[in-house]
């Protein structure tokens, strides 16, 4: 997406999708009239990076559930999208398989008791790693951005972390609150 200008909400990747409806990254391209994919690289159980285990709350032996995915923009990589939930609330759900979950990790997640009602995000800057370059198909010394999105539920728990890098062309504009209110 280097150099286009792509204004994106938040709040339609926290919302439970309906029984048939597409993800939101899809429905999100489709209105720009591209075509918005993922592919699914990792699935299961790991050692969480500091910065998540961190915004998690974990102790260092906690381990979460990570879905890692490339995510496409006309069949283009444009992101490296980590998805983290703490053991207990993801641990022998879909969530842990790598497949495909209907209706995505929100939708599970909600079926399961975990609404996200509060979210924080973190925007840095830095070279990419060599798997990130690999990922996203950069050159050596390209620079990317890091989002972390931490989601958290009604009464403060954490219930997901999501580390997103894209490449540095990216644009990132915020949008809080609703249309028409």
């Amino acid at each position: 997406m280097s150099g286009d200008a792509w204004i994106s909400e938040t709040a339609p990747y926290l919302a439970p999708r309906e029984p048939g409806q597409s993800d939101a990254w899809t429905d999100e391209a489709a209105r720009r009239g591209r075509r918005g994919g993922q592919r699914l690289l990792q699935a299961g159980e790991v050692d969480a990076p500091d910065a998540v285990r961190s915004a998690l709350r974990l102790t260092a032996t906690e381990r979460v559930i990570i879905r890692r995915r490339l995510i496409l923009l006309d069949d283009r990589p444009v992101e490296l999208a980590d998805s983290y939930y703490p053991v207990p609330i993801a641990g022998g759900t879909p969530l842990a398989e790598p497949r495909k979950v209907p209706g995505g990790a929100i939708t599970l997640l909600n079926q399961l008791g975990y609404t996200g009602t509060e979210v924080v995000e973190d925007v840095s800057a830095a070279l990419a790693a060599a798997e990130e370059r690999e990922h996203l198909g950069l050159p050596e010394g390209s620079a990317v951005l890091h989002l972390l999105r931490l989601t958290l539920t009604d009464d403060g728990t954490p219930m997901e972390a999501s580390l997103m890098t894209m490449p540095a062309g990216r644009h990132l504009t915020y949008r809080l609150g609703k249309r028409g209110e």
